[in-house]
């Protein structure tokens, strides 16, 4: 996917969530939104070299967004939105192996089942040979040992995600897990069962019980652009 035009700064602070201050190139120091819910823990610190985009719509309280970050090793993407996007790039043109022979390819699709709780899932795909799949997207920055991980912090709703997944394939479709491995580093995937042993323990259960599928596919950053690369090793 093509990225919006970058400038370039130093990351000062970030704050309340959604908050980061940013000294750009030109010597400006801006307030821009951080769209990352998580503690963005191992991703960033003050003076970091970052980049941000800019908006030019006048409904938006912050014109700045921060993008990415580098820690040392090259880009990691902490805004959260932008992986779904990829993904989605990747889904259509029938680049993920396993995910391939759907006609029908729909975004942000509410589970329709009206016994489950109320979810929405980032993909569905269906018309295809086999049964339809549901898919959920999350993005992942947090970098431990040799090994990224997920979450960076308790997360009640991916492990809903997870429960409804499970639900889903007991119903006889296939329910997908996508970790968007969106850093350089590390050669593993592995649940952060050190920050939300919980989400870990979920995760196992619903791959070992339910049939869950799980992915952990690399997110490569380059000078405009992001891309899908290779698949990573579960470490479950």
């Amino acid at each position: 996917m093509q990225l919006p035009p970058l400038t370039d700064g130093i990351i000062q602070r970030r704050y309340k969530r959604f908050l980061a201050d940013i000294e750009l190139v030109d010597g400006r120091l801006v307030t821009a939104h951080c769209p990352n819910t998580g503690s963005m823990r191992t991703c960033w610190q003050p003076g970091a070299r970052v980049q941000v985009s800019h908006s030019d719509n006048p409904k938006r309280k912050l014109a700045w967004t921060l993008e990415r970050v580098d820690m040392g090793h090259g880009w990691i993407g902490v805004h959260t939105g932008r992986p779904n996007q990829v993904i989605g790039e990747g889904l259509r043109a029938g680049v993920i192996d396993t995910l391939t022979g759907y006609v029908r390819v729909r975004g942000e699709v509410t589970c329709p089942h009206g016994d489950l709780p109320r979810t929405r899932f980032d993909f569905l795909l269906s018309d295809g040979a086999g049964p339809d799949a549901w898919i959920e997207v999350k993005n992942v920055t947090l970098f431990e040992g040799d090994c990224l991980q997920f979450p960076d912090a308790v997360t009640e709703r991916g492990r809903k995600h997870l429960q409804v997944l499970a639900q889903l394939r007991r119903r006889g479709d296939r329910a997908v897990m996508i970790y968007a491995l969106n850093r350089p580093e590390g050669s593993c995937f592995s649940p952060a069962d050190e920050i939300d042993p919980a989400y870990g323990e979920t995760l196992r259960q619903v791959v070992r019980d339910a049939g869950v599928e799980v992915l952990a596919l690399r997110i490569r950053h380059t000078g405009q652009t992001l891309e899908l690369a290779e698949s990573v090793k579960l470490m479950l």
